[in-house]
Protein backbone atom coordinates (compact mmCIF):
# COMPACT_ATOMS: atom_id res chain seq x y z
CA UNK A 1 0.00 0.00 0.00
CA UNK A 2 2.58 2.68 -0.97
CA UNK A 3 3.01 5.26 -3.74
CA UNK A 4 4.92 8.27 -4.43
CA UNK A 5 3.10 11.69 -2.59
CA UNK A 6 2.08 13.96 -5.76
CA UNK A 7 4.89 16.85 -6.07
CA UNK A 8 2.60 19.74 -8.22
CA UNK A 9 4.99 18.60 -11.64
CA UNK A 10 2.81 18.99 -14.38
CA UNK A 11 2.41 14.72 -15.35
CA UNK A 12 -0.70 13.21 -15.94
CA UNK A 13 -3.11 12.74 -13.24
CA UNK A 14 -3.98 9.57 -11.66
CA UNK A 15 -7.76 10.40 -12.60
CA UNK A 16 -9.22 13.19 -14.39
CA UNK A 17 -12.82 13.92 -15.33
CA UNK A 18 -13.65 15.73 -18.61
CA UNK A 19 -17.10 17.09 -19.48
CA UNK A 20 -18.88 14.25 -17.79
CA UNK A 21 -22.36 14.10 -17.91
CA UNK A 22 -24.61 11.50 -16.04
CA UNK A 23 -28.11 10.74 -16.43
CA UNK A 24 -30.94 9.10 -14.72
CA UNK A 25 -33.43 8.88 -16.75
CA UNK A 26 -34.47 12.61 -17.93
CA UNK A 27 -32.57 13.95 -14.76
CA UNK A 28 -29.00 15.16 -15.12
CA UNK A 29 -27.91 14.31 -11.92
CA UNK A 30 -23.98 15.71 -13.09
CA UNK A 31 -23.45 17.87 -15.84
CA UNK A 32 -20.31 18.74 -17.75
CA UNK A 33 -18.10 17.60 -14.93
CA UNK A 34 -13.68 18.21 -15.16
CA UNK A 35 -11.59 17.42 -12.29
CA UNK A 36 -8.44 15.69 -11.68
CA UNK A 37 -7.01 13.71 -8.78
CA UNK A 38 -2.56 13.75 -8.69
CA UNK A 39 -1.09 10.71 -7.13
CA UNK A 40 -0.93 10.75 -3.50
CA UNK A 41 -3.63 13.04 -2.36
CA UNK A 42 -6.74 13.49 -0.93
CA UNK A 43 -9.38 15.38 -3.03
CA UNK A 44 -12.90 16.03 -1.38
CA UNK A 45 -15.83 16.62 -3.08
CA UNK A 46 -19.03 19.32 -1.01
CA UNK A 47 -22.07 19.59 -1.61
CA UNK A 48 -25.48 19.39 -0.28
CA UNK A 49 -27.77 16.42 -1.03
CA UNK A 50 -28.43 15.74 -4.39
CA UNK A 51 -25.10 17.63 -5.88
CA UNK A 52 -24.12 14.91 -7.72
CA UNK A 53 -20.97 13.56 -5.41
CA UNK A 54 -21.74 10.06 -4.85
CA UNK A 55 -23.18 9.86 -8.76
CA UNK A 56 -19.19 10.78 -9.75
CA UNK A 57 -18.23 8.31 -7.49
CA UNK A 58 -20.55 6.00 -8.75
CA UNK A 59 -19.53 6.89 -12.42
CA UNK A 60 -15.59 6.19 -11.92
CA UNK A 61 -15.84 2.94 -9.95
CA UNK A 62 -18.21 1.63 -13.31
CA UNK A 63 -21.08 1.68 -11.68
CA UNK A 64 -22.93 4.28 -13.73
CA UNK A 65 -21.85 5.12 -17.35
CA UNK A 66 -21.78 8.59 -18.32
CA UNK A 67 -23.81 10.19 -21.07
CA UNK A 68 -21.00 12.40 -22.47
CA UNK A 69 -17.70 13.07 -21.39
CA UNK A 70 -14.61 10.71 -20.42
CA UNK A 71 -13.35 9.71 -17.03
CA UNK A 72 -9.31 8.58 -17.81
CA UNK A 73 -7.41 6.24 -14.61
CA UNK A 74 -3.88 5.90 -15.01
CA UNK A 75 -3.33 7.04 -18.26
CA UNK A 76 -6.12 4.97 -19.63
CA UNK A 77 -10.17 5.64 -20.78
CA UNK A 78 -12.31 4.10 -18.41
CA UNK A 79 -15.39 3.86 -20.96
CA UNK A 80 -16.87 0.65 -21.43
CA UNK A 81 -14.67 -1.34 -18.58
CA UNK A 82 -17.01 -3.11 -15.86
CA UNK A 83 -16.74 -2.25 -12.42
CA UNK A 84 -15.37 -5.38 -11.29
CA UNK A 85 -12.41 -4.79 -14.38
CA UNK A 86 -11.77 -1.10 -12.97
CA UNK A 87 -11.44 -3.12 -9.12
CA UNK A 88 -8.10 -4.84 -10.93
CA UNK A 89 -7.37 -1.41 -12.39
CA UNK A 90 -6.57 -0.01 -8.97
CA UNK A 91 -9.70 1.58 -8.10
CA UNK A 92 -11.57 0.43 -4.83
CA UNK A 93 -15.13 2.35 -3.48
CA UNK A 94 -16.67 2.33 -0.28
CA UNK A 95 -19.95 3.27 -1.21
CA UNK A 96 -22.23 5.25 1.10
CA UNK A 97 -24.31 3.04 3.66
CA UNK A 98 -20.96 0.41 4.12
CA UNK A 99 -22.37 -2.23 1.90
CA UNK A 100 -20.61 -4.98 4.20
CA UNK A 101 -21.66 -8.55 3.90
CA UNK A 102 -23.62 -8.80 7.76
CA UNK A 103 -23.92 -12.16 7.69
CA UNK A 104 -20.38 -12.99 6.70
CA UNK A 105 -17.51 -12.39 9.33
CA UNK A 106 -14.94 -9.79 9.65
CA UNK A 107 -12.83 -11.71 8.25
CA UNK A 108 -14.43 -13.47 5.17
CA UNK A 109 -15.73 -9.33 4.45
CA UNK A 110 -11.73 -8.42 3.94
CA UNK A 111 -11.12 -11.87 2.39
CA UNK A 112 -13.70 -10.68 -0.45
CA UNK A 113 -11.81 -7.48 -0.60
CA UNK A 114 -8.92 -8.62 -1.78
CA UNK A 115 -10.98 -11.25 -4.26
CA UNK A 116 -9.29 -10.00 -7.53
CA UNK A 117 -5.97 -11.21 -5.87
CA UNK A 118 -3.74 -14.26 -6.07
CA UNK A 119 -0.53 -13.12 -4.17
CA UNK A 120 -0.94 -15.13 -1.19
CA UNK A 121 1.39 -13.57 0.98
CA UNK A 122 1.00 -9.93 -0.12
CA UNK A 123 -2.68 -10.35 1.08
CA UNK A 124 -2.04 -11.81 4.21
CA UNK A 125 0.83 -9.12 5.28
CA UNK A 126 -2.04 -6.01 3.67
CA UNK A 127 -4.78 -8.07 5.94
CA UNK A 128 -2.32 -7.54 9.50
CA UNK A 129 -1.56 -3.99 7.95
CA UNK A 130 -5.40 -2.68 7.53
CA UNK A 131 -5.82 -4.43 11.07
CA UNK A 132 -3.16 -2.68 12.90
CA UNK A 133 -5.36 0.50 11.30
CA UNK A 134 -7.99 -0.59 12.83
CA UNK A 135 -7.44 -2.27 15.77
CA UNK A 136 -11.18 -2.67 17.04
CA UNK A 137 -11.68 -5.04 14.14
CA UNK A 138 -9.19 -7.62 14.88
CA UNK A 139 -10.79 -8.03 18.24
CA UNK A 140 -13.99 -8.68 16.32
CA UNK A 141 -12.17 -10.82 13.37
CA UNK A 142 -14.23 -13.80 13.98
CA UNK A 143 -17.58 -11.81 14.75
CA UNK A 144 -20.71 -11.45 12.16
CA UNK A 145 -20.33 -7.91 10.78
CA UNK A 146 -23.87 -7.18 11.02
CA UNK A 147 -23.31 -7.31 14.90
CA UNK A 148 -21.01 -4.96 14.94
CA UNK A 149 -21.71 -1.10 15.83
CA UNK A 150 -22.18 1.32 12.57
CA UNK A 151 -18.70 2.71 13.59
CA UNK A 152 -16.98 -0.45 13.50
CA UNK A 153 -18.49 -1.29 10.01
CA UNK A 154 -17.63 1.71 8.43
CA UNK A 155 -13.82 0.90 9.65
CA UNK A 156 -14.42 -2.63 8.08
CA UNK A 157 -15.90 -1.16 4.42
CA UNK A 158 -12.68 1.06 4.51
CA UNK A 159 -10.62 -1.52 5.31
CA UNK A 160 -12.42 -4.38 3.14
CA UNK A 161 -11.76 -1.47 0.07
CA UNK A 162 -7.90 -1.20 1.07
CA UNK A 163 -7.56 -5.15 0.69
CA UNK A 164 -7.83 -4.59 -3.31
CA UNK A 165 -4.51 -2.49 -2.69
CA UNK A 166 -5.92 -0.53 -4.33
CA UNK A 167 -4.25 3.09 -6.31
CA UNK A 168 -7.43 5.16 -6.05
CA UNK A 169 -9.67 5.00 -3.00
CA UNK A 170 -12.90 6.34 -3.54
CA UNK A 171 -14.87 6.94 0.26
CA UNK A 172 -18.30 8.01 0.29
CA UNK A 173 -19.89 9.29 3.60
CA UNK A 174 -17.56 7.34 6.09
CA UNK A 175 -18.32 9.66 8.75
CA UNK A 176 -21.92 9.07 8.67
CA UNK A 177 -24.06 8.40 11.53
CA UNK A 178 -20.62 7.78 13.62
CA UNK A 179 -20.58 9.58 17.12
CA UNK A 180 -17.32 11.88 17.11
CA UNK A 181 -14.83 10.22 18.77
CA UNK A 182 -15.17 7.40 16.08
CA UNK A 183 -15.62 10.86 13.06
CA UNK A 184 -11.98 11.63 15.00
CA UNK A 185 -10.64 8.02 14.27
CA UNK A 186 -12.22 7.17 10.54
CA UNK A 187 -10.03 10.77 9.50
CA UNK A 188 -6.71 9.98 11.06
CA UNK A 189 -6.78 6.71 9.42
CA UNK A 190 -7.70 8.55 6.19
CA UNK A 191 -5.12 10.75 6.22
CA UNK A 192 -2.57 8.54 8.12
CA UNK A 193 -3.15 6.20 4.70
CA UNK A 194 -2.98 8.94 2.15
CA UNK A 195 0.86 9.71 4.17
CA UNK A 196 1.45 5.89 3.21
CA UNK A 197 1.01 7.01 -0.56
CA UNK A 198 -2.86 6.08 -0.76
CA UNK A 199 -4.77 8.60 -3.20
CA UNK A 200 -8.15 9.30 -2.03
CA UNK A 201 -11.23 11.00 -3.51
CA UNK A 202 -13.68 11.68 -0.26
CA UNK A 203 -17.17 12.62 -0.52
CA UNK A 204 -18.18 13.92 2.72
CA UNK A 205 -21.26 16.16 4.51
CA UNK A 206 -18.53 16.70 7.41
CA UNK A 207 -17.38 19.47 5.49
CA UNK A 208 -14.74 21.21 8.30
CA UNK A 209 -13.17 17.58 9.03
CA UNK A 210 -12.67 16.78 4.84
CA UNK A 211 -11.02 19.79 4.50
CA UNK A 212 -8.71 19.46 7.31
CA UNK A 213 -6.86 16.38 5.90
CA UNK A 214 -7.77 17.35 1.95
CA UNK A 215 -5.37 18.52 -0.08
CA UNK A 216 -7.44 20.11 -2.82
CA UNK A 217 -11.35 20.30 -2.99
CA UNK A 218 -14.04 20.89 -5.54
CA UNK A 219 -17.73 22.24 -4.93
CA UNK A 220 -20.76 20.49 -6.64
CA UNK A 221 -23.83 22.35 -6.67
CA UNK A 222 -27.13 20.99 -8.81
CA UNK A 223 -24.51 18.17 -10.34
CA UNK A 224 -22.31 21.04 -11.86
CA UNK A 225 -18.58 22.20 -10.46
CA UNK A 226 -19.49 25.12 -8.37
CA UNK A 227 -15.81 25.72 -6.46
CA UNK A 228 -12.33 24.72 -6.60
CA UNK A 229 -9.29 24.91 -5.26
CA UNK A 230 -6.53 24.24 -2.30
CA UNK A 231 -8.28 22.67 0.91
CA UNK A 232 -6.92 25.58 3.60
CA UNK A 233 -8.15 28.19 0.95
CA UNK A 234 -11.65 26.84 0.28
CA UNK A 235 -11.56 26.51 4.38
CA UNK A 236 -11.52 30.55 4.26
CA UNK A 237 -14.04 30.84 1.61
CA UNK A 238 -16.53 32.90 2.82
CA UNK A 239 -19.24 31.18 0.43
CA UNK A 240 -17.75 27.78 1.74
CA UNK A 241 -17.97 28.83 5.38
CA UNK A 242 -21.56 30.29 5.34
CA UNK A 243 -22.79 27.13 3.32
CA UNK A 244 -20.71 24.01 4.68
CA UNK A 245 -19.21 25.51 8.17
CA UNK A 246 -21.74 26.92 9.77
CA UNK A 247 -20.36 29.85 9.38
Amino acid sequence: MSGARGTGAATEPLLRLDGVHVRYGTIEAVRDLSLRVESGEIVTLLGSNGAGKSTTLRTISGLLTPARGTVTFNGASLRGVPAHAIVRRGIAHAPEGRRIFPRMTVAENLDLGAFVRADRAAIAADREHVLDLFPRLRERLHQGAGTMSGGEQQMLAVARALMARPRLLLLDEPSMGLAPVLVDVIFETIASIRDEGMTVLLVEQNARAALSIADRAYVLESGGLKLEGAARDLADNPDVVRAYLGG
